[in-house]
């Protein structure tokens, strides 16, 4: 899976000039928490619902409500827009754009192809992206089995036994381990303790068998 399959496509921007004001009433209008900065058609920044909080005048100001109206009045995205951003590219790998956000803790990459910003990624995309892969919504039963044999052939073994019992495979995930693999298989049937028994009756661990419902 890349970077493109789970960026958000329509993008509200604002530029360096839009005032502070017109920046959170477009946030609140599209419940939204960040927002790419645009001029001439390039991204020269980001500015997220933090970076305004920051520039807000604390509780503990001097000045009166009129004076905190009018500076804020006066002030624009380019005051405190954030200027240095990671980016990532629509053909990347999902992964690669959840490790860039891990290790700059941050929860959003704009995404460029060549010059041109073409979407955003935030961390709840990568949410959705978590949910959809694990065959979350499609419901139906979430089996974990543990197995001790040669790795080798083993996704193809089991999918084997189970297709030749018309069970069908929505989505699999493997963990190969030092001592085992983990085979975490999401089926379309519910019929949670046949499974189970019929998993364990040709043989496999059964750790953990249980229906999932979006």
């Amino acid at each position: 899976m890349s970077v493109k399959d789970f960026m958000t496509e329509n993008l509200v921007t604002v530029t360096p000039e839009t005032k502070i004001f017109d920046t959170v009433d477009l946030m609140k209008k599209y419940d939204i928490h960040r927002l790419p900065v645009i001029a001439d058609n390039r991204l020269v920044g980001l500015i997220t619902e933090g970076t305004i909080q920051e520039a807000l005048p604390s509780k503990a100001t001097s000045l009166s409500v009129y004076e905190v109206n009018y500076l804020l009045n006066k002030t624009v995205v380019a005051d405190v827009m954030i200027t240095e951003v990671k980016t990532i590219a629509p053909d990347a790998e999902l992964e690669d754009g959840i490790y860039l956000m891990r290790q700059n803790k941050i929860n959003v990459l704009p995404v460029l192809a060549g010059d041109k910003l073409v979407g955003i990624i935030t961390n709840n995309d990568i949410f959705d992206a978590f949910l959809k892969l694990t065959g979350y919504y499609e419901g139906g039963t979430r089996v974990q089995l543990k197995i001790l044999e040669d790795k080798k052939g083993v996704l193809a073994r089991v999918a084997k036994v189970l297709a030749d019992h018309d069970f069908s495979i929505l989505t699999v995930i493997v963990d190969h381990q030092s001592n085992a693999t983990i085979l975490e298989i999401q089926l379309a049937s519910k019929e949670t303790e046949k499974i189970k028994q019929f998993l364990t009756d040709n043989g496999y661990e059964v750790l953990r068998a249980a229906v999932t419902q979006p």
